[in-house]
């Protein structure tokens, strides 16, 4: 499948299978538009544009065909090539605190609680066996990630601490390699926990929306008041210390702020390159709530937003914004990029209390629980939900219809089964609005490439 189109005075091709992406001249693109509705294959001169050089366009096309990277065979594959019986988890997202300093009007989490009206921390006890279930559940992998989540985990700073030592004991004492990353709100961020997290971890996400009025609308404190001014000071000092080693700034926009590329900017003005701004996802009667209504404005702020990408990087200082940063030469691997995030199959969140679920946006859903790691059988195993499980193993883009026809479907991987279960009720579903805002984020990544070689060719 070849996805063919015009963004910014560019028109581009880019070859949903080998990854290759060509610029081509308008009449260039019609010749290749006629090979589109013929297949791939070469239409009868009849059927090419009549102008002079379309022949000499479609033998390029040919060549290029021929070389695998334009109209080249599917990789899709099946559940049985991808996951193997009883396949390994290789990722958890360790809820350190189900309790928060702030309370976000979006927050899935239901303000730290996920909505139990329980605030709690994860004790030690259980934080250990959360760790040592994913080694045993890993099953030989290497590599392994634990994101320290929340609500806010610096509330409980001390089990954090006292976890990562723990899982830098057995990674020593496996021969395993266990990543760490905290994603914290940053209020609590003062020079020892700085010091501690830039040492220990290898991954660092905080959360910033943007401009102060953006940010304090959505991400105030318990009394109402602002956090802008304390959350951004308490993020420049981390990523002063920090420097070029892995951490980013992560927000969110609605419908409030449809100018977001301003507050992408704004946290660029900080002095931070690494930023991801995403969609809300809410309650279509929520205000804030982004509706199809929107998407113009939205679609042409990602536009602006790669203009000024583009921009920085010429200035000599690349804006790294996350859903522009793709790579086409040396990304994921096609199974990879067919199962996506793995949420049930190969990644879990564990709560506090040791319940573990597919992902951390199913946390408090009765349905979704899948077993504790507290609890094992006379085997001495964390048994898991098998029928819940294999549900998720399911979660392929060859199993999904509409993912199968769709050019941006090895970048979403089928998308967010959480946001699909919210706006359908079924995670087997699709979350409409998401899949129009990846297919423009992806196109205006690829004009970035193209934009960018451009300058490297002069």
């Amino acid at each position: 499948m070849v996805h063919l189109f015009t963004l910014m005075n560019r028109t581009l091709a880019f070859d949903v299978e080998s990854g290759s992406l060509f610029e081509f001249d308008e009449l260039g693109a019609r010749v290749l538009a006629a090979y589109a509705e013929n297949d791939g294959v070469r239409p009868h001169d009849g059927a090419l544009p009549k102008e002079t050089g379309a022949l000499e366009a479609a033998d390029e096309i040919d060549l290029l065909i021929a070389d695998g990277t334009l109209f080249s065979g599917s990789a899709l594959s099946v559940v049985e090539d991808l996951y193997p019986q009883d396949s390994p988890i290789k990722a958890m997202c360790l809820h350190a605190s189900h309790d928060c300093n702030l309370r976000c009007e979006y927050c899935f989490a239901g303000t730290g609680d996920f909505g139990t009206g329980r605030r709690v921390h994860l004790d030690l006890e259980t934080g250990k066996n959360a760790v040592e279930f994913l080694i045993r559940a890993s099953k030989g992998r290497r590599n392994l990630d634990i994101d320290f989540f929340g609500g806010e985990p610096l509330l409980n700073m001390e089990v954090v601490e006292e976890l990562t030592a723990y899982c830098e004991r057995r990674a020593e004492e496996t021969g395993l390699r266990i990543r760490l990353t905290v994603t914290t709100n940053a209020l609590l961020l003062d020079e020892p926990r700085i010091d501690f997290l830039d040492a220990h971890m290898d991954n660092v996400v905080l959360s910033l929306d943007g401009r102060p009025e953006t940010h304090d609308r959505m991400r105030p404190f318990a009394g109402g008041r602002g956090s802008y001014e304390r959350v951004a000071k308490r993020i420049r000092a981390f990523a002063d210390q920090r420097g070029d080693r892995p951490f980013y700034v992560r927000g969110t926009f609605t419908r409030n702020n449809l100018d977001f590329a301003a507050d992408v900017a704004h946290i660029e003005s900080l002095g931070i390159a690494p930023v991801s701004l995403e969609p809300v996802v809410a309650p279509p009667d929520a205000s804030y709530a982004i509706r199809e209504e929107d998407l113009p404005a939205i679609l042409a702020e990602y536009e602006r937003l790669a203009v000024h990408c583009l921009d920085s990087y010429r200035k000599g200082s690349p804006l790294r914004f996350f859903h522009f940063e793709i790579d086409l030469e040396g990304g994921p691997c096609a199974f990879k990029r067919i199962k996506g995030c793995g949420a049930g199959a190969e990644y879990v969140a564990v709560t506090p209390e040791g319940d573990i679920y597919p992902c951390h946006q199913f946390v408090g859903l009765p349905e979704f629980r899948m077993g504790n790691v507290n609890e094992k059988g006379e085997d001495g195993e964390v048994a898991l939900d098998p029928a819940l499980r294999a549900r998720f193993r399911e979660l392929l883009v060859p199993n999904k219809k509409e993912c199968r026809t769709c050019w941006a479907r090895y970048f979403c991987s089928g998308g967010c089964a959480a946001n699909s279960y919210h706006a359908s009720g079924r995670i087997e579903g699709l979350y409409g609005i998401g899949c129009e805002l990846q297919k423009k984020r992806l196109e205006c990544a690829l004009w970035l490439k193209a934009a960018r070689a451009d300058d490297t060719k002069g």
